[in-house]
């Protein structure tokens, strides 16, 4: 106990720093653990309080699970899920690292934080602002791309009841926002590598794909596999405002955009269960943190340094 005490001392400096970011945790992340519980109750409101609401709510079991596997949409909603994030992540890890490893090689600099700034803007809009862009470029009658296909001579695209477009529709308007705030992180590691090894292979004759092809490539692989692994762990996880918000809730389109995430909430709507949402959050979690550890343990099999636990 003394030398816990004494250790403690010496680095109180250091645990006073991460002492909010532990607070926020325990407050967001971990007591909210008890609330889990709900997910095989069926949730009845109380004017005792929440926490009597929940030990007072009837034990259902399973019962809310099977709200998301019993009927036909399961599978559509589940395929959407994963292919949608199978393509964020793959094409979002492509143009994340090309377009840092373009603004790395820019000369003039201050140009270079220019197109930064420019490009992780967009990640700071709300999607009903997107939402509102999208539509402003959609709109059969007074849509940009409606008017464009117009003066060539084509017929308009009523594009919100058309749902073969929306995946590439969807992916391009994620990738839009997403990727200018994901390249920071690489082009910071990046920036991190030592210059000499690129004076080196300039010396040696290497020409920039070289250069790219065999240190900043390489070198970036860690960060790579980490955020990779932590994209993996919300695979099944889908961004409720690109869902919902873009495609205007548009009941033709749910073969395409209907995903675990916005099915939930229309069955909350119509349904009231806080049970339902519960388990499904529940499910997504659990599903997830096994992703992680199943990829984790593949990465650790190949190369252990470049693991994330």
């Amino acid at each position: 106990m003394a030398a816990f005490l004494k250790n403690l001392m010496r680095n109180k400096i250091m645990l006073l720093m991460v002492l909010p970011g532990a607070i926020w945790f325990l407050l967001f992340s971990y007591l909210p653990l008890v609330g889990t519980i709900v997910a095989f109750k069926q949730y009845r409101f109380s004017r005792e309080g929440f926490w009597a609401s929940i030990f007072n709510s009837k034990w259902v079991g399973w019962d809310n699970f099977k709200f998301l596997f019993s009927n036909d949409d399961a599978y559509v909603i589940t395929r959407n899920t994963l292919l949608y994030n199978l393509a964020f992540i793959i094409l979002g890890l492509v143009l994340s690292v090309a377009m840092a490893i373009l603004l790395s090689e820019l000369i003039n600099k201050r140009l270079a934080k220019l197109y930064q700034t420019g490009m992780f803007l967009p990640y700071f809009l709300s999607w009903v602002i997107v939402g509102y862009f999208a539509f402003s470029f959609l709109s059969l009658d007074r849509g940009m791309l409606n008017q464009i296909i117009g003066w060539f001579g084509g017929e308009p695209i009523q594009w919100y009841s058309e749902a073969k477009y929306w995946p590439y529709i969807l992916i391009l308007v994620s990738l839009w926002k997403a990727i200018g705030y994901n390249s920071v992180v690489y082009l910071a590691s990046i920036l991190g590598i030592d210059k000499s090894l690129y004076e080196a292979a300039m010396i040696d004759g290497a020409s920039k794909w070289q250069q790219i092809r065999n240190i900043t490539v390489p070198l970036l692989s860690p960060i790579i596999i980490i955020m990779t692994l932590l994209a993996v762990g919300r695979i099944f996880y889908a961004d409720f405002g690109l869902f919902y918000q873009v495609p205007r809730d548009s009941g033709t389109l749910y073969s395409v955009t209907n995903v675990i995430d916005t099915y939930v909430y229309r069955g909350l709507k119509t349904t009231g269960e806080i049970g339902m949402s519960t388990a499904a959050g529940l499910y997504q979690s659990v599903v997830g943190f096994v992703l992680v550890i199943i990829s984790n343990y593949i990465v650790r099999r190949v190369d252990k340094d470049s693991a994330l636990f």
